[in-house]
């Protein structure tokens, strides 16, 4: 079986990663950070809003079963991409919103997403599209948190 990567952030990871773990095509999705300078960031350092790295959720799908493009456009209906560096009651560059792409044809399917989601919000979209950068998973105690606690930050997981 063919898989790619899509990686994105939405503020709290929890619920970012049991939304898309709910999408048929999606094969897994693990919460981490990215975008960062820090080497293997702990939880602690990622807080503290001086790493540079956002919560993250990297996905893992099967292009036959979900394009990358329905990733991105149902990326934009998690979060308010209109904030800047917070998600609800989360502040700091570490919950801002950003799409880490893995390739140039990622790039230009984000970008187009964002440029036809625009039209759904009154406020500029502040997400940022990036180059993809080293993933470091998050400490086993965040993945599949919404599953295990039944609490998934500022997302409404579908049922």
């Amino acid at each position: 079986m063919n898989t790619e990567k899509a990686t994105f952030a939405a503020g709290c990871f929890w619920g970012v990663e049991a939304a898309f773990l709910q999408l048929p095509g999606v094969l897994d999705a693990v919460s981490g950070y990215t975008g960062g300078s820090t080497v293997d960031p702990t939880y602690r350092e990622v807080c503290s809003d001086r790493t540079g790295h956002a919560e993250a959720v990297e996905v893992t799908f099967d292009p036959s079963r979900v394009r990358y493009e329905e990733l991105v456009d149902f990326f934009w209906n998690l979060h308010d991409p209109t904030q800047l560096n917070r998600q609800g009651p989360d502040v700091g560059s570490q919950y801002r919103s950003a799409i880490f792409t893995h390739s140039p044809e990622q790039h230009t399917a984000a970008v187009a997403s964002r440029d036809r989601a625009q039209a759904a919000f009154a406020k500029p979209i502040a997400t940022q599209i990036v180059p993809a950068s080293t993933f470091y998973p998050a400490e086993a105690y965040h993945q599949r948190y919404f599953e295990r606690h039944g609490v998934a930050c500022h997302i409404a997981v579908p049922k």
